[in-house]
């Protein structure tokens, strides 16, 4: 049996930082490279929090590629043996302009398409039908072969406990928000958890008012469904109960890759089985030491730093 606790299936990239803050891109002059792409960060988050992680997805046959299972395995404990090699695409990219730091707008470079959406059957290990925490996003779902791929495994899973959809809807990958609601909707209706922001929430299932969504999602068979809502903070439902969770305020570097560390500190409450509450509090400061911090892979947070965030606010 398998010791991989976390298993993320989904994108990879090398993200491309500018080393001048509040510039628009053509008045960048340099730029830092890191892993980046939001399952594979999700991944590095869990593993930064101690948790035995794995993600599932393609590079390229290149330097980039090459850097990216490096980087997995040596700097970040990440388990990289489903990083497969697309036979005829380049591993794909993402530059960001801090303008402003709180948004950076992203230029992805994925021609004609990022090699994982070629994920095909073969390259789902089938530890993903059991892992405790199976996680992905919106995005595998705008193209195939991938869209058939995943929505294969979450059939497989039959809803087990924990099938995370992360609704991430990226308007770059897709033809319509239309399409976005069709698949991304049918998605949520094999999944445990679902979480997004407001407008992720109405792209998935047509409602952006964060308790109508809620309703929506848990209505759809969710047991529990996240509503980020910014500056307003975080909505946890459940079934049978339901807060508001509130932020967690910081002065931004860098608002990518904040997401990804609420994500990695999500996963990781589940596997601890701490209430909804708990898992959204301790969400919200992982997210904000990142958001306080330049790059997302290498700005994870570790435990002891997510107790000290949180040590003024207890």
């Amino acid at each position: 049996m398998s010791d991989i606790e976390v298993l993320t299936i989904g994108r990879v990239s090398v993200d491309l930082y500018p080393q001048q803050s509040g510039v628009p891109l053509s008045r960048v002059e340099s730029f830092a490279k890191s892993v980046g792409g939001s399952p594979t960060n999700v991944a590095v988050a869990c593993a930064r929090l101690g948790r035995r992680a794995a993600v599932v997805t393609r590079v390229g046959d290149d330097g980039f590629g090459e850097y990216i299972r490096n980087e997995l395995a040596e700097v970040f404990g990440v388990e990289s043996r489903y990083v497969s090699t697309d036979p005829e695409l380049r591993t794909a990219l993402a530059f960001c302009a801090l303008d402003p730091p709180t948004d950076p707008p992203l230029l992805f470079y994925r021609e004609p398409r990022g090699p994982e959406m070629n994920l095909v059957p073969g390259d789902i290990p089938d530890i993903a039908a059991t892992v405790p925490v199976l996680w992905t996003a919106g995005s595998r779902f705008a193209q195939e072969p991938s869209r058939s791929t995943v929505m294969e495994v979450l059939q497989r899973r039959n809803r087990r406990p924990h099938t995370v959809l992360d609704l991430d809807y990226r308007p770059s990958f897709w033809s319509s928000s239309e399409e976005a609601g069709v698949h991304i909707g049918q998605a949520v209706e094999l999944a445990t958890v679902a979480v997004g922001n407001r407008a992720e929430c109405e792209i998935a299932v047509g409602a952006a008012d964060p308790h109508a969504a809620a309703d929506r999602l848990l209505d759809r068979g969710v047991s529990l469904a996240i509503v980020k809502q910014g500056e307003a903070g975080v909505l946890v439902a459940t079934p049978e109960s339901r807060a508001e969770v509130p932020p967690i305020p910081v002065e931004v570097v860098c608002g990518l890759g904040a997401g990804d560390a609420f994500g990695g500190s999500l996963a990781d409450g589940l596997l601890a089985d701490l209430d909804p509450v708990a898992i959204v509090t301790r969400a919200n400061a992982a997210g904000a030491i990142v958001a306080g911090r330049l790059a997302c892979s290498h700005a994870m947070p570790t435990p002891s730093e997510i107790d000290e965030m949180l040590a003024p606010h207890q």
